[in-house]
């Protein structure tokens, strides 16, 4: 009797297993979601952002919105601000002074990117 009752229950493990895998088999696959299209902003769009309270940025080719961190950058404003609303890859790249951004700074940059520039 107990061997019956095994051979039972092993069979029924074995025909659930089988008919799970045969359901995951079967269902369709989840659709990965699109990625979103990146948004592309003109010069004159960033432009329009030259602001202490409103400074977009573009620089190599991408654009940041780098209001939130004005108050955050570890020199005057005077030194940015000019910058605001502006195409300013020399001005990253050298700082105007001939001396490139740290490390840190670089890393600091992709998470104020709003998009990319559109070549003109």
């Amino acid at each position: 009797m107990m061997r019956k009752l095994f051979l039972l229950a092993t069979v029924l493990f074995w025909a659930v297993v089988l008919g799970l895998w045969l359901l995951a088999r079967s269902a369709p696959m989840s659709e990965q979601p699109l990625p979103l299209a990146e948004k592309t902003y003109s010069l004159a769009e960033v432009t329009r952002h030259g602001a202490e309270n409103d400074c977009w940025m573009a620089i190599d080719g991408q654009v940041y919105d780098l209001t939130g961190y004005l108050p955050e950058h570890p020199s005057k404003p005077s030194i940015i601000l000019p910058w605001c609303g502006r195409e300013a890859s020399d001005a990253y790249r050298t700082k105007t002074k001939g001396r490139a951004h740290s490390p840190a700074a670089d890393q600091l940059l992709p998470a104020y990117r709003i998009g990319r520039l559109l070549a003109e």
